[in-house]
């Protein structure tokens, strides 16, 4: 599954979101695309006060503070369907 996740340089809440999005991919099969909004105007307007922005299948399914037990939870829903 395609992980998009959304963020820039030097945050903290990006790299933490990261971490779990690591620790979720030795459970299920993803595949993480870390995308930097300052690279495109339309992302950096659409997500500046919110990152980072977790989303899977064109869903924001998590932002700013970035909860395991969230996306967890979203993954085992996906998976059980």
């Amino acid at each position: 599954m395609l992980v998009k996740l959304y963020g820039k340089e030097n945050c903290s809440l990006c790299m933490d979101a990261k971490i779990i999005l690591d620790l979720l991919q030795s459970v299920y099969p993803l595949e993480i695309d870390e995308i930097d909004i300052y690279q495109d105007e339309a992302l950096l307007e659409k997500y500046h006060l919110i990152i980072p922005v977790v989303e899977m299948d064109n869903e924001i399914i998590d932002s700013g503070i970035v909860s395991y037990e969230k996306l967890d939870n979203y993954l085992k829903n996906k998976k059980s369907v």
